[in-house]
C-alpha cells in the first residue's frame, strides 16, 4: 500500500470523431453523496449525455464493467468485496479518478480505524443489551469479510486523479469531467470544494 502520487498523468485523450467517451462509476464504502452530486449537475446531464456513454454505474444498474475511458470511484475500502470490486474496476478503466473524501482518505468510515473491529462486532452482535440468548457475530459466507481498517483506494490501486470534497460539488464534478473529456488537466478549484 502506497501514498498518492506526487504528480498525476495526463488526462484522458479526447475521443475520436463520432465516438463518445465511456464512463463508469462505482460506490464502495461511502454514502452515495458523490453520485448524488453527479446527478446535481441537473440539466447539464443532457449535454454530458451527448458526449459520453455510461457503463457500470448505479445510474445504469449494470453490474459488470466493460472497458471505460474514465472510471469514477467514490468510497473507501472497508471489506474484502470492496477490494475485489476496485481491482476489477481498475483493470477496465484507462483513467481512474478518486472522487470524494472516502475514496481519497477513507473519510468518515475510517473513523473506526482507531478501534478493534473484532471488539466492535462482539459489542454489536453479542454483548449489546436486548439481544436474544445465543446471539453471535454473523459468519455467513455470503457476507464480505471486514478489513481490520478502512483504506483509501490509492493504497490498493493506481489512481490517476483526485477530486476532493465531501461530497465534491456538482460544479466541481462538472468542471473536472469537462476537462477530462477535452483532454485537459482537470482543475481542482478551491472555491468549488465543500465538506458537508
Amino acid at each position: 500500500m502506497s501514498a498518492p502520487p506526487a504528480s498525476v498523468p495526463s488526462p484522458a485523450a479526447p475521443a475520436g470523431a463520432g465516438r463518445k467517451h465511456r464512463i463508469a462509476t462505482v460506490s464502495l464504502a461511502g454514502c452515495f453523496g458523490c453520485h448524488t452530486s453527479l446527478l446535481d449537475i441537473d440539466e447539464r446531464l443532457f449535454e454530458l449525455a451527448g458526449r459520453i456513454e455510461l457503463d457500470r454505474s448505479p445510474l445504469t444498474d449494470l453490474k459488470r464493467c466493460g472497458h471505460a475511458d474514465i472510471g469514477l470511484v467514490e468510497g473507501g475500502l472497508c471489506n474484502a468485496e470492496n477490494v475485489q470490486v476496485l481491482r476489477e474496476f481498475r483493470r477496465h478503466c484507462d483513467v481512474l479518478v478518486a472522487v470524494g473524501a472516502c475514496a481519497i482518505t477513507g473519510g468518515l468510515p475510517a473513523q473506526r480505524n482507531a478501534l478493534d473491529i473484532g471488539a466492535i462486532l462482539r459489542d454489536v452482535y453479542v454483548a449489546r443489551p436486548g439481544l436474544a440468548p445465543g446471539s453471535r457475530v454473523p459468519d455467513d459466507p455470503e457476507l464480505p469479510l471486514p478489513l481490520a481498517r478502512v483504506h483509501p483506494i490509492h493504497e490498493v490501486v493506481h489512481v490517476d486523479h483526485f477530486l476532493p470534497g465531501c461530497p465534491p460539488s456538482a460544479d466541481a464534478i462538472w468542471e473536472f469531467l469537462l476537462a477530462l473529456l477535452d483532454g485537459r488537466e482537470p482543475p481542482v478549484t478551491r472555491g468549488r470544494l465543500r465538506y458537508d
